[in-house]
Formats: structure tokens, sequence, C-alpha cells
């Protein structure tokens, strides 16, 4: 049996929380419900499917991820989309080194497929028409939405249903202040 699982950052629940708003109003303005089924995160590694037999491994490589850099600030800052054939409505982490470190180093032992990093948190998606989409653009495109969270771990997710966690690594690394 094939499973799908994911590597991402999730933001603390009063987040998560925010950002759900902005879902109900996409589901509810813009006939765009399926990201409600989703909570808010920054995906690391995009979903992949593997044979629930090799499960360990993919455990295995997941604590082999180099995480000893000290947790991190990630600011949120506005919305953004992704005019595709497929469009997607997001929130906008504002760029950051240790981000891309980060991804470097889940990518050292993730190193299959072909995927470009452009960090986001989706708020719409898969249902959003494209006409749905410049509309919600127009509206969001000058909406103000500012907030920040720490990064002191990362998650490894698997598809039940719905997405679940079924491992966490930690940040361990150190901040020096002088």
């Amino acid at each position: 049996m094939t499973k799908l699982y994911f590597i991402a950052i999730y933001p603390p629940q009063s987040i998560i929380d925010e950002v759900k708003v902005f879902k109900t109003d996409l589901a509810v303005n813009y006939n765009n419900s399926k990201a409600l089924k989703n909570e808010a995160h920054i995906t690391l590694f995009p979903p992949f499917s593997r044979e629930i037999e090799l499960e360990n491994d993919i455990l295995v490589a997941f604590q082999k991820i180099d995480t000893h850099i000290p947790p991190f600030e990630i600011t949120l800052d506005g919305f953004g989309g992704f005019p595709n054939k497929n469009p997607v409505l997001y929130i906008k982490p504002e760029t950051s080194e240790p981000l891309k470190d980060l991804y470097n180093r889940v990518k050292q032992q993730f190193k299959f497929g072909t995927y470009s990093f452009n960090p986001h948190m989706t708020i719409g998606y898969r249902d959003l028409t494209f006409e749905n989409y410049v509309k919600a653009m127009e509206n969001y495109q000058s909406k103000e939405y500012k907030t920040k969270f720490l990064v002191d771990r990362i998650l490894l997710l698997r598809h039940e249903g719905k997405w679940m966690p079924i491992a966490e690594k930690k940040l361990t690394g150190h901040s020096f202040t002088p």
C-alpha cells in the first residue's frame, strides 16, 4: 500500500487559526474550500509517495537531516499568488537565509524529484478557478497581514485522509548573544 509523505514547518496554533480566517473567506466568497482541509504550513519538501513498508527508510532519512542550527524567526508579510493553470493564493514569508539553509539541509537527505523552493503558506488552491483567483488577488494584494513565529522544529507528515505528523526534529543549534 502506498502512502503520501511531506516535510513542513508548522506555525503555532494561534497563527493556524488566523490563517483559517482567510481560508474560510476564500471558501465562502471565492468557491474555494480545498485549502480548508490542510492546516497552515510552509512546505520544505513536497508530497511524495512511498510504499508503507519503506516508511522506516523515510523516518531514518528524516532523522539524518542536520538540524543543528539555531531556531529562527519567520515573518509572514502580505499575500501573493502563483497565477498557474492551477492558481495558488498564499501568505508570503519574508526571504530568510536560515529558511533557505534549512531547506538545503532537508534536500541533502531527500534528493529525489525536482523541486524549486518558493516558500509560501497556501490559503487558496486546487478548486480555485482562475477567474476567482483574479478576483481574490484584487482583494488580497492590498490586504494587510503581518506576523512572525519561531521555527524550532520540522515535521514529517503522512496522509491518512488528512495530514498527520509522524515524526518531528527540533532545531538544536544555539544562538550566540554577545
